[in-house]
């Protein structure tokens, strides 16, 4: 069942987040050293979880006024089991309650549980030139550090 975080639950999502990401090792991507991005949040009601304790989450945020997915992270142990995909649906429906009119997010744009997937659940990839102030400095921010080490693209779909 995917539900909002508890704050107590936050600092358990840093090795949902760090086994997640050790899964880029095996197509080449290492991350930069540094904290995760679990770690800089303060507020559960940015973050989606299932499980007790929670085994994936979704944290969320706003950017040019579009629902912006900043991170969706499974346990490698519990994947292939839906876990993503009702993290999705969840983040989908809290756009559309919250008014958003889209869900944007950047992804890698080779890797088969990235762009791949989230095309099959309706994103498609954004030009440059529809992108706003605040998705062009998140993007410059990410380059910035250093996590364009593959190319990456921006995604976004409706909400509604």
């Amino acid at each position: 069942m995917v539900r909002w975080a508890e704050k107590s639950e936050l600092p358990g999502l840093v090795a949902v987040e760090l086994a997640a990401d050790a899964l880029f090792e095996q197509v080449g991507i290492v991350f930069p050293p540094g904290t995760t991005q679990i770690e800089e949040v303060h507020d559960p009601g940015a973050v989606l979880v299932e499980g007790e304790p929670p085994v994936g989450f979704a944290l969320v945020g706003r950017v040019d006024g579009n629902l912006h997915l900043e991170q969706l992270a499974v346990r490698p142990d519990h994947m292939r089991q839906g876990i993503g995909g009702r993290l999705m649906a969840a983040v989908l429906d809290h756009a559309a309650a919250a008014g958003a009119p889209a869900v944007t997010l950047t992804t890698f744009r080779d890797v088969p549980w990235n762009a791949p997937w989230y095309e099959r659940h309706g994103f498609s990839v954004m030009a440059g030139e529809r992108w706003g102030p605040e998705l062009r400095a998140l993007v410059r921010q990410e380059r910035d550090l250093g996590i364009e080490v593959a190319p990456r693209v921006v995604m976004h779909r409706p909400s509604a």
